[in-house]
């Protein structure tokens, strides 16, 4: 399962990060509701965890603004606000569930697990791009039936392409993504390992399979060359 977590108390944050991370692998740790809103616009998440209460956007408008653009994963709100008003309004808002805080994480684990089987959204086992795949629970790479492999950023960034395959991804999301926020990693870091991941994944006298598009960013070549 491919998780968003979004939550501002650095305390809380990093505890449940790592605990979310020990269960399921998958999950992005935001700090702010905007940031909520556009890595959830750049990547197709199974689950999203949002904090009531955050800066720029609070949760409750990036529920609203997720629903409006169609996303069909599950929204769970974590947030102290407890009245039967707040609940409502949540939910009206096109959350799934609510949890307040204070709360143990069995209970949240719970909450996701049956979130999860409710949701009309099936996980998806392996990602493909022409002969390209890459099994998400194996984490096995293959190409044309030959073996990849990969180190830990190139498996991340041949994912997030794959997860985004039908758009362009712009620069700083990509190295948010790959290295975190607080990163000082540059973008020719990043075209570094761009690089690396070419060498790897494609095939001689074939177009790259990772396209730059210039003054943007990165995406998979589609069947067309595009």
């Amino acid at each position: 399962m491919n998780i968003l977590f979004a939550e501002d108390d650095e305390n809380l944050g990093k505890m449940v990060f790592h605990l979310l991370q020990k269960e399921y692998g998958r999950v992005d740790w935001v700090k702010d509701g905007q940031s909520a809103y556009d890595y959830a616009t750049f990547t197709d998440y199974d689950v999203i965890i949002l904090d009531w209460m955050m800066p720029e956007l609070s949760g409750l408008e990036v529920c609203k603004k997720l629903r409006e653009k169609g996303y069909k994963g599950g929204i769970l709100f974590l947030t102290a606000k407890d009245s039967v008003e707040d609940v409502v309004e949540g939910l009206d808002a096109g959350a799934d569930d609510y949890l307040v805080k204070p709360f143990k994480f069995e209970e949240l684990v719970a909450r996701l697990r049956a979130l999860s089987r409710r949701v009309d959204k099936p996980f998806e086992e392996v990602l493909s791009a022409e002969d390209l795949e890459l099994n998400l629970t194996t984490h096995v790479v293959k190409r044309n039936g030959r073996e990849i492999e990969l180190s830990k950023k190139e498996y991340e960034l041949l994912e997030l392409l794959l997860r985004n395959k039908h758009q362009v991804l712009p620069r700083d999301i990509i190295i948010e993504r790959i290295w975190g926020f607080d990163t000082d990693v540059t973008e020719n870091a990043l075209d570094a390992l761009v690089k690396l991941l070419r060498k790897k994944v494609d095939e001689p006298g074939k177009p790259s399979l990772i396209k730059n598009v210039r003054g943007v960013g990165y995406k998979l070549r589609d069947s067309h060359g595009n």
